[in-house]
């Protein structure tokens, strides 16, 4: 099975050739196996194309996706978006009392699977010229349990309800006061027990619509009203984005607690609380903006330890690259010349204060910072990077910083091209810069897009390079997983790592994923305090000990993976959680 894929956002027919049309065999043989469209860009015949790739090579835009697929999927067509459109191959199942997790990369479908199965979008089954009726679409899964799902919807037996993937874009849509926004979208009459469980009480006054709002706090607004509805089935779209870990697990276990009573999906990025949320996960696999399969579910376990091998057994197929973790034994950071120390640092804003005890950061070591939200990791960071001076103590150091924000605002209304050859021309010139930082982001796709048009991971990966690619002798780079998928943030990590390592130089990470802290640190800061209020930093310990006083602080364990060496979180009251709470070893680096 073939199948030709015309990524329209890339074509760009005016400052082309039409190279496509001029060099395809077929054309040139008379067949119209490339034509151009109403539209202006080219459209590609399925039938007639021989899948020679030379039009895939010779466009300069890499617009252009031939692939071919499995003969089997052919009948396993959910939906395709128009002519040389994306493709969606097979649907998650819910299931009943269990939450049931979906795992792949960004671009490959897990959004439109799961409107889908809440009704919110039809299955056209491919036919996308003729409009099919849900009649047809319960036909195709007759005698499949999708078949009784599809018919409870359709026929209002079943209600349910999604949580939106993009919460920053609720200020847009919402209008008042939070707790009227909850109010209204209370029906299930569990309003105080739901702010109650996710600690909202001091956010019921704020305006949603007035920009006073962080990311985390209307991450939790939006969870807080799909809990308030009383449906038959919730699907959450990236629960955890902007959450720290502590709300991470609250989170995870309201949510597990629901999956006990109702149907739940859940779709998410951060493998430590899927590992925890979920009973079954379905991996999604193909090619951003081409194709998505969905795969059949497997034990979280299994299916999480697959997914980071890269290869569907079953079905013989390679769908990325093996991501392997390693129980790294610590660097003897005593034998490393010092590159930054700092005395008692304090900072006070209104009613926040901020107390960083006195550490020294090394050359050649990156450090990972850790810590609830709202607890002052950036107001350090910043610190650090002179954009914010202390009330008391100083920093001994002159040294050039490269800072990479946490909310990146797209300034800039160039292209990325354009945006890069004025202030970072070595990403194109320099053979370890286009090798180590170019190449693994994918930043070629993005050369011609605006800035101002990119989606919140492509601009957090535009935002990560710029600030690897500065001279600098530190790097402070604050949340750098947000708005990634698990394979984009392994790829960041290892980056990340590369440049450190052959550049001698040194990096702090603010991050919330305990997976990227653990691949990407050396070392580990540790901030603690009541968020909004107070704040303390200590360290940089070692990895162990920092992440031993930390989960402590958090109230979870963790244990090593025997096949793949990742960090997995242990069942509450297990024999293992019971185990390593005695022994005082919240996290095992063995």
């Amino acid at each position: 099975m073939r199948i030709a894929v015309l990524l329209k956002d890339r074509c760009k027919p005016k400052n082309c050739a039409m190279e496509c049309i001029k060099f395809c065999p077929r054309v040139r043989a008379g067949d119209e196996t490339i034509s151009i469209g109403e539209d202006g860009k080219p459209v590609i015949s399925e039938e007639l194309c021989v899948g020679c790739g030379i039009c895939v090579h010779k466009c300069p835009f890499d617009a252009i996706k031939i692939i071919s697929l499995a003969e089997a999927l052919e009948t396993d067509l959910v939906h395709q978006f128009g002519k040389n459109g994306f493709r969606l191959f097979r649907l998650p199942a819910p299931k009943q009392r269990i939450c049931v997790g979906i795992l792949g990369p960004n671009g490959i479908g897990k959004t439109t699977a799961i409107k889908i199965l809440a009704g919110q979008l039809q299955p056209n089954l491919g036919e996308y010229k003729n409009k099919l009726s849900w009649d047809d679409v319960l036909e195709y899964y007759a005698g499949t349990e999708l078949h009784d799902h599809f018919s409870s919807i359709i026929h209002h037996e079943m209600e349910s309800i999604v949580k939106p993937q993009y919460v920053d874009k609720l200020p847009k849509i919402m209008k008042g006061t939070i707790k009227e926004v909850l109010k209204k979208a209370d029906n299930s009459g569990s309003f105080n027990v739901v702010v109650e469980k996710l600690g909202l009480e001091s956010l019921l006054e704020k305006h949603i619509e007035k920009g006073t709002i962080s990311g985390g706090e209307l991450q939790l607004v939006s969870i807080a009203a799909v809990l308030l509805k009383d449906v038959d089935l919730y699907l959450f779209d990236e629960p955890s984005s902007y959450l720290d870990i502590h709300q991470r697990l609250k989170v995870a276990r309201i949510i597990k607690e629901l999956a006990e009573r109702k149907k739940v999906m859940v779709i998410e990025h951060d493998l430590a609380v899927l590992d925890f949320l979920c009973d079954n996960v379905h991996l999604m696999y193909g090619d951003e903006g081409a194709y998505g399969v969905v795969t059949h579910p497997r034990g979280v376990r299994h299916a999480i330890n697959t997914y980071l091998s890269g290869y569907l057994k079953e079905e013989n197929i390679r769908f990325g690259e093996k991501i392997e973790f390693f129980a790294h034994p610590p660097k003897k950071r005593q034998e490393m010349n010092i590159l930054v120390s700092f005395d008692n640092l304090t900072k006070s804003f209104g009613n926040f204060t901020l107390e960083i005890e006195k550490g020294i950061i090394r050359q050649g070591e990156i450090i990972g910072i850790v810590g609830p939200n709202a607890i002052g990791k950036t107001t350090f960071v910043k610190m650090l990077a002179g954009a914010v001076k202390p009330t008391s103590g100083k920093i001994d150091y002159d040294l050039k910083v490269s800072y990479k924000p946490q909310y990146i605002s797209p300034e800039y209304t160039g292209t990325v091209r354009e945006f890069f050859e004025m202030s970072a021309q070595q990403l194109f010139t320099s053979p370890l810069f286009k090798a180590e930082i170019f190449e693994p982001f994918h930043l070629k796709y993005l050369l011609e897009k605006q800035i101002d048009t990119l989606s919140g991971g492509e601009l957090q990966r535009v935002a990560i390079a710029h600030c690897l690619v500065q001279n600098a002798d530190i790097y402070l780079i604050d949340e750098p997983s947000a708005y990634l998928d698990s394979e984009q943030r392994m790829v960041t990590s290892r980056t990340v790592r590369r440049v450190i390592e052959k550049s001698g130089r040194s990096a702090m990470v603010v991050d919330h994923d305990v997976y990227f802290i653990d691949m990407i640190s050396d070392a580990l800061m540790v901030f603690d305090g009541e968020p909004g209020k107070y704040g303390r930093g200590s360290g940089p310990f070692n990895l162990h000990e920092g992440m031993n006083r930390f989960l402590k602080d958090v109230g979870i364990t963790f244990r090593r993976d025997e096949d793949t060496k990742r960090p997995r979180v242990n069942k509450p009251d297990s024999y293992t959680d019971r185990k390593q709470r005695q022994e005082g070893e919240y996290y095992y680096s063995l």
